[in-house]
């Protein structure tokens, strides 16, 4: 992860804000392919708490995370104003397409790098790695994650992987 250059009178940086519960977060524009009305995805037998599954988007298969539980929080509830953001992450090279499943979407914002401060070292409730950094708006703060991070398929794979490990380890009787 990088720290955003603070270039003074650089052009500002635009970000999509959107609320999961009650706290404001921002993802990078340009990694933003599309935002979709909420739809139920198909469900992956032993993903993580964290991929609700998958959908069809004109063709393609698209996993679906959760940020919420992604961050270690309880599943999302999802309401009316819940939809799904379409990103485009890069991953060993190549480039995945995914779904995270948001709150509601607030605006596009314009952030300059000399409002962008870096993650804090102690009291996000989120993992440090997760945070690009926190955008200074309109006297508070937005909390910048980034993709690449919060988003890591090896990452969530692996999750479900060892969760599937420890659960068959503990439904396997023990031999005498």
């Amino acid at each position: 992860m990088s720290d955003p250059v603070k270039t003074p009178g650089a052009e500002p940086a635009q970000y999509l804000t959107f609320l999961l519960g009650s706290e404001m977060f921002a993802l990078g524009i340009l990694a933003i392919k599309e935002i979709i009305e909420y739809r139920n995805p198909t469900e992956v037998p032993m993903m993580p708490a964290s991929v609700r599954g998958v959908i069809n988007l004109r063709g393609a298969v698209v996993p679906v995370v959760d940020l919420q539980a992604r961050f270690g929080r309880p599943v999302s509830p999802v309401s009316r104003r819940s939809c799904i953001v379409i990103l485009e992450v890069a991953q060993h090279g190549e480039r995945q397409v995914v779904g995270v499943v948001v709150d509601a979407v607030s605006e596009v914002l314009d952030i300059r790098a000399e409002d962008i401060e870096p993650a804090p070292a102690f009291g996000t409730r989120i993992r440090r790695d997760f945070i690009a950094g926190m955008g200074k708006v309109r006297e508070r703060f937005v909390i910048l994650l980034d993709a690449q991070q919060a988003l890591a398929m090896d990452e969530l794979t692996t999750v479900g992987e060892t969760e599937d490990h420890a659960t068959t380890a503990l439904a396997e009787p023990a031999l005498a």
